[in-house]
């Protein structure tokens, strides 16, 4: 991970954009909060170093997104649901390290409306330290962890990082995802 000290003031946010998901949803990926490029850009995974979407092509043998719409079909086409565990916080810029003043997003409409069940994934381990203490009491699912696609997780490559996710979606090369093969952090 950056050793970066954060740079900027502290802000309190509320999250500008709400889950996305439909009812053929099968596997939910939780960040911890929308960057400052997500922010901007109004959707998951918006800063072009994130490696989140290329690990995600790579899984399903696919070319990654680039534009909004490419990224919203993928996932819908994946059965991918993808959100946030908080809902509003103080944070400096983007950096998970400075989040403050927790309020958790709720994902009961994302459950009860979805084909996800049990299949909770974290992105990285701020979000999965959130979700362990806001979400879990709350959803009672155990969420697997993955490393963060976060450019500041320079400790792991691309190609590490889809060997991971893989394992842990139960991805089979073949477009498809199963189960996670292990649960919890």
């Amino acid at each position: 991970m950056s050793t970066k000290k954060p740079r900027g003031p502290r802000v309190h946010l509320d999250h500008s954009f709400g889950p996305y998901y439909d009812k053929s949803s099968r596997i939910l990926i939780l960040g911890s909060f929308p960057s400052v490029k997500s922010r901007e850009m109004n959707f998951y995974y918006g800063h072009p170093q994130n490696r989140f979407w290329k690990i995600m092509a790579a899984l399903y043998k696919e070319s990654a997104p680039e534009s909004l719409e490419e990224k919203k079909n993928f996932l819908t086409r994946n059965h991918i649901a993808v959100y946030d565990v908080i809902e509003s916080c103080s944070i400096i810029g983007s950096a998970d390290s400075t989040i403050e003043d927790v309020r958790v997003t709720d994902l009961t409409p994302i459950l009860a409306g979805s084909q996800i069940g049990s299949r909770i994934f974290v992105n990285g381990g701020k979000a999965c330290a959130l979700y362990q203490k806001y979400q879990l009491p709350v959803t009672h699912i155990e969420a697997a962890k993955l490393p963060s696609s976060s450019p500041a997780n320079a400790a792991y490559s691309l190609d590490r990082l889809i060997h991971l996710w893989g394992e842990a979606l139960g991805t089979k090369g073949d477009g498809s995802a199963g189960v996670a093969l292990r649960q919890g952090p």
